[in-house]
């Protein structure tokens, strides 16, 4: 059996057209590891893989589910052990194309079993983040569970939100139930390829993918996804590129 590959690098380095090609070569079928590119109608803030591309090589894991969803790398590692069963059984091999550190680990080496959480809550929580800023709810998230607010970033609100959201969910704080045994994990036997370039050459790639996403249409693809009611405290929408 063939070991599982991945192709993991920094942002506008080239990981698409690099498992593309490698799919093509090796009679493949590409994983989307990207934590963006799994919501539906944010296709040039994400850099989503385009029609052409798709069609050159068959791409999964992208599109699952709207801005406003829940989904977590707990989620995303169920996901794709089952779709690296189904392209196993087709006779294919499996390219994990990963842009999100967090769902690659938790592909490779397990996941903490923390809960799904009620949209309910979750609305809960993505209004009071409206409400009184993203810095007062890092600090009720230190009163409620003080391991997980030292690990998170008082800016990152998707992570400070997501923390407090299991907390009221659950009753117990994020950090214990990540203290809990991993689940799944097939890292055993997985090849890992990191791609890599010269800094001020990745800044070069990375202005010119800024420019082309504006002249594609960002700005439009915001003020539509903002028209279906679609707000940066409660949705995808608050991740880097769509709340600027």
């Amino acid at each position: 059996m063939s070991p599982l590959l991945f192709i993991v690098g920094p942002t506008g380095v080239g990981k698409t057209e690099a498992g593309i090609r490698v799919a093509r070569l090796l009679n493949g079928e590409v994983l989307s590891a990207d934590s963006r590119q799994v919501y539906r109608h944010m296709d040039i803030g994400t850099a989503k893989p385009t029609r052409a591309q798709r069609a050159e090589a068959p791409h999964h894991l992208i599109d699952l589910v709207d801005p406003d969803e829940g989904y977590s790398a707990g989620r995303f590692s169920r996901d794709a052990v089952r779709v690296i069963a189904e392209v196993r059984a087709r006779g294919r091999r499996s390219i994990v194309v990963g842009g999100c550190g967090l769902y690659v680990r938790a592909l490779l080496d397990g996941f903490s079993p923390t809960p799904e959480v009620d949209g309910g809550v979750r609305e809960r929580v993505r209004a009071e983040a409206a409400r009184v800023g993203v810095e007062a709810l890092h600090r009720r998230l230190r009163e409620v569970d003080p391991c997980s607010a030292g690990r998170i970033r008082p800016s990152d609100r998707q992570r400070i939100a997501r923390a407090l959201e299991v907390y009221e969910a659950t009753g117990e704080p994020m950090s214990s139930w990540q203290a809990r045994p991993r689940e799944g994990g097939i890292g055993e036997g997985a090849v890992v390829v990191g791609l890599r370039m010269e800094r001020a050459a990745l800044y070069a790639r990375i202005e010119k993918r800024v420019e082309r996403m504006i002249s594609e249409g960002l700005v439009e693809e915001v003020e539509r996804l903002r028209g279906m009611g679609y707000r940066p405290e409660g949705s995808a929408l608050g991740t880097f590129g769509y709340r600027e």
